[in-house]
C-alpha cells in the first residue's frame, strides 16, 4: 500500500504505529504537522507542513515537553485561532497528496492533523481514502472548546471514509458528531498496542509501596490532586515512594513538592525510552492515571501489563478497560482524598492486587497485544482501500 500519515511524527504514539507498515514493506509517506528529528525506519518521504502555529515549536521539543501552564494556555490559543490557520497549511498537503497519490491518507487525530486533511482533500476529483484516528481527548476536551473546532469536527466526521478509535465511547460520540452509521470503525490502541517483550509482568509481584505516575505533564491530567494524595498516603503509609516520570525540573511539579513538604518521598524522573519503560513499571505496585479526558491511555495499559494494579481517574472510557473493585480502582481525579484512598486499598490489599494482576494480563493479552492489534488494521485499512 501507497500510505501517507498527516500526524506529529515526533508523537511515539504515532512512530509506533507507522513502523508496522514501513517494516512491513509499505511505501510511507508522512506530512509532520510538527518539526521531528530523522526516524529509525524506513520511509519514502518526510514533509513539515505546520498548522495551528506549529512551527514556533523547537524542533527538538517532544509532545507535552512544555510547563503546566505553558500548555494550557497553548491549548487554550491552538483552539481558538489554529483552525484559522487550516485553509493556508491545507495548499501544501493538497499539493504533496497530488505528488504522491496515495492509496490511502491517514491523520492520526481530528485537531488538527484530521482537519488540515479534510481541507486538503476538498475538491479532489479522485481523492484517496481517507480515514482519521481518534485520539482520547478529541471530543471531551478539543471539538466543544470553540465555535470553530466545533465546526471542523464536524467537517472532519463527514468526510472521512472511515475512523479509527481507542475506546467504544470515542465511535459513539463520532456518530453524535456526524459521522454516518454506514462508515466503518475499527477499535484498537492509539499506538497499536502493547509490545509483550518490553511489557510483562515481573516473576514476583513487588514487595515495596512505590507509586509510580507515568502521565508527564498534560492539561487534562490532574497533577494537582494527585500531588495533594501523596501527604494523605504518608499519613498511614509513610514508607510510600513515588514516581513521577516526564516530570524531572517541571516548575509546577518541584512547586508542589515543595510546598506539601513531601521531598523524601517522591522522585521526579525523566521521560525514558519506550523500551524502558517495562522496567520502569515492574518496579511499582500501582500505577496512577489521575486524568479528566482520556480515551486508552497507553501508559496505562502498559503499566497494567506489568502487573501494576491500576489507580485510574473514572471515566466512561476507562471503564472499557478497568472494573472497580476488580481489576483495578477508579477515582475522581478531581479529588485527593479519593486518589489517596484508592492508592491506600491498593497498597493494603496485596489479594487484591494480585488478583488484578491476572485479570490484567489476561486482558491486555486478548485485546491489546501489538501485533494481533496490528494485523487488524492492516485488514481495516485494505477494506477501505477497495
Amino acid at each position: 500500500m501507497r500510505l501517507l500519515f498527516v500526524t506529529d511524527a515526533r508523537s511515539p504514539i504515532s512512530r509506533h504505529w507507522i513502523r508496522y507498515f514501513a517494516e512491513r514493506g509499505d511505501e510511507i509517506h508522512i506530512a509532520s504537522t510538527f518539526e521531528c528529528d530523522e526516524l529509525d525506519f524506513p520511509i519514502q518521504r518526510l514533509e513539515f507542513t505546520p498548522v495551528a502555529f506549529s512551527s514556533v515549536k523547537k524542533r527538538t521539543s517532544a509532545p507535552s515537553s512544555a510547563s503546566s501552564q505553558t500548555l494550557s494556555l497553548r491549548t487554550k490559543i491552538r483552539q481558538w485561532l489554529g483552525p484559522a490557520t487550516i485553509p493556508a497549511s491545507a495548499r501544501k498537503l493538497r499539493k504533496l497528496i497530488d505528488e504522491v497519490q496515495p492509496d490511502l491518507v491517514h491523520a492520526m487525530r481530528i485537531p488538527y492533523e484530521g482537519m488540515l486533511a479534510a481541507e486538503a482533500l476538498k475538491g479532489i476529483v479522485t481523492r484517496p481514502a481517507f480515514l482519521v484516528s481518534i485520539w482520547g481527548n478529541d471530543f471531551t476536551l478539543h471539538a466543544p472548546s470553540t465555535p470553530l473546532m466545533r465546526r471542523y469536527t464536524k467537517w472532519v466526521m463527514k468526510s472521512v471514509d472511515a475512523l479509527h478509535a481507542d475506546v467504544q465511547r470515542d465511535v459513539r460520540l463520532a456518530r453524535e458528531w456526524g459521522l454516518s452509521e454506514e462508515k466503518p470503525t475499527l477499535v484498537s490502541p492509539g499506538n497499536g498496542g502493547v509490545r509483550g517483550e518490553i511489557f510483562y509482568p515481573p516473576e514476583e509481584l513487588v514487595k515495596n509501596p512505590v507509586v509510580i505516575n507515568p502521565r508527564g505533564v498534560r492539561p487534562y491530567v490532574r497533577n494537582d490532586t494527585f500531588f495533594k494524595a501523596i501527604p494523605l498516603v504518608l499519613a498511614k503509609r509513610p514508607e510510600t515512594k513515588f514516581l513521577c516520570t516526564s516530570m524531572q525540573g517541571e516548575p509546577q511539579a518541584m512547586t508542589w513538592v515543595k510546598e506539601l513538604g513531601i521531598e523524601s518521598a517522591v522522585e521526579l524522573l525523566p521521560a525514558f525510552p519506550h523500551a524502558q519503560m517495562g522496567e520502569v513499571f515492574r518496579g511499582a505496585q500501582i500505577v496512577v492515571s489521575p486524568s479528566v479526558h482520556d480515551g486508552t491511555p497507553n501508559s496505562l495499559i502498559e503499566a497494567m501489563a506489568c502487573g501494576c494494579f491500576p489507580v485510574a481517574g473514572d471515566l466512561d472510557s476507562i471503564r472499557e478497560w478497568i472494573t472497580h473493585g476488580q481489576n483495578g480502582l477508579l477515582a475522581n481525579p478531581a479529588d485527593p482524598q479519593s486518589i489517596a484512598d484508592a492508592i491506600l486499598l491498593g497498597l493494603e490489599r496485596e489479594d487484591l492486587r494480585r488478583e488484578a494482576a491476572g485479570l490484567n494480563t489476561n486482558i491486555i493479552s486478548a485485546r491489546a497485544e501489538y501485533g494481533a492489534n496490528m494485523k487488524r488494521v492492516e485488514e481495516f485499512y485494505e477494506t477501505i482501500i477497495k
